[in-house]
């Protein structure tokens, strides 16, 4: 009975042991990317470059940039979402304006959403792999607690509002939603389903620089809003029923 305790504990810590690689090569290539900013003045420059254009809105300047990676472009695009889930710098929504201006609202938009669902299927994998402790490490443990209530009390209409709320943290609900109970493909259809209202809407804002300006400022202020409606339903008025 010893010996199969004994056996259970050794198999537990190799199970930690395993779970945090996924940590472990994120940390590499985040601590990669950092000491490439600052040792390689060509890698600096590039990134100064980029992000200079991603934020001047400019559509040509945007889509002339892009274009420079040629047949990578869209790969770059899905890279970068993947990436953003670990640079808190860069917004979700910014990448799929990028998309959207660079390649015209119908093929900027598959682009845009197969980026998400790409990005969210890593993070959901991250989270199933370094499970709750390590998810804590990445996101922190309070906004991990407050990500992991959310989706207790609202199940799938959390990842859905999550991925429809540009003010929301789309990776930490994919990073919990990977070491929670929720099922795979559950998932990544609610994440379908919040994200193509969004780049519908991105795309239509994306057709005027004026229009895109105002209105993502009225997506945020709305999503607020509703989100906030939402939850003093669910709290006072549901509940009385």
């Amino acid at each position: 009975m010893i010996a199969d305790e004994q056996n259970k504990t050794h198999q537990h810590t190799d199970s930690e042991k395993q779970s945090k690689w996924p940590l472990i090569l994120t940390g590499i290539i985040i601590g990669g990317l950092i000491l490439s900013y600052f040792i390689f003045p060509g890698f600096k420059q590039f990134m100064q470059e980029g992000w200079d254009v991603l934020l001047s809105g400019d559509k040509d300047r945007i889509s002339e940039w892009v274009n420079q990676f040629g047949f990578w472009g869209p790969f770059f695009i899905i890279l970068a979402m993947v990436a953003q889930m670990f640079l808190l710098v860069i917004n979700v929504v910014l990448l799929m304006l990028v998309a959207i201006l660079a390649y015209g609202p119908v093929w900027g938009s598959v682009i845009a959403v197969v980026a998400v669902l790409v990005a969210s299927t890593v993070g959901y994998m991250i989270g199933k792999s370094v499970g709750e402790a390590g998810v804590s490490k990445l996101i922190g443990n309070k906004t991990q607690r407050k990500v992991t209530d959310f989706m207790d009390r609202y199940g799938l209409w959390a990842i859905i509002i999550a991925r429809i709320s540009p003010f929301l943290s789309n990776d930490a609900v994919s990073f919990v939603a990977g070491f929670a109970t929720m099922r795979y493909w559950p998932f990544i259809f609610a994440t379908f389903a919040g994200i193509a209202p969004l780049t519908v809407l991105l795309a239509w804002l994306g057709e005027n620089n004026d229009r895109l300006k105002s209105g993502l400022i009225w997506v945020s202020v709305v999503s607020l809003a509703l989100f906030i409606g939402y939850v003093v339903y669910d709290k006072y008025v549901r509940k009385k029923r």
